[in-house]
């Protein structure tokens, strides 16, 4: 089990290196976007949907990693006050209570939104239209990654209780 767990979280954490300094790429696109109102006294046509759809692309793709290494949201005031063994009990609940739905809400509507917008050939607004598939398609990737993490915590949680009762 604890293999498993080690496996989960290599894999985030190779991809959350390789896709956290693809931030520059998005700076880069911002910047260019600045340089050519600046210059020119307007925008260009591809620019600002493309900054929308990697940032949000990003974003996705990197909350695997935040989960990894615990940088999301949680009531750590009042976690860190129970023993190990509650700590890994209120860990399991939050995640049977408040994660299961979740997953499955992003799994099944991601997938259906990514499905819908390729078999539309969706594109952006305007006149250079970019394909928006690709970016509803990160949304099902990014729960995947969500959900493989969430087993690794989920495992670890169940070590722990394993440990404490034994």
């Amino acid at each position: 089990m604890n293999a498993i767990a080690k496996a989960i979280d290599t894999l985030n954490e190779v991809f959350g290196r390789v896709i956290a300094p693809l931030i520059a790429v998005i700076t880069v696109v911002v910047l260019y976007d600045i340089a050519l109102r600046l210059f020119t006294g307007r925008p260009s046509d591809w620019a600002f949907d493309i900054t929308k759809m990697l940032f949000g692309a990003h974003f996705m793709l990197m909350a695997a990693y935040g989960l990894r290494h615990h940088a999301h949201v949680e009531v750590d005031v009042l976690k860190r006050l129970l023993s190990r063994r509650k700590q890994a009990a209120l860990e399991l609940l939050g995640y049977l209570i408040f994660f299961i739905p979740f997953i499955w809400m992003l799994l099944t509507l991601g997938w259906s939104f990514f499905e819908r917008s390729f078999s539309r050939g969706e594109t952006t607004y305007g006149i250079v239209s970019i394909p928006v598939y690709p970016v509803k398609g990160v949304i099902v990737l990014a729960a995947v990654l969500i959900l493989l993490q969430a087993v690794a915590i989920v495992i670890r949680a169940i070590q722990q209780l394993r440990e404490e009762a034994a």
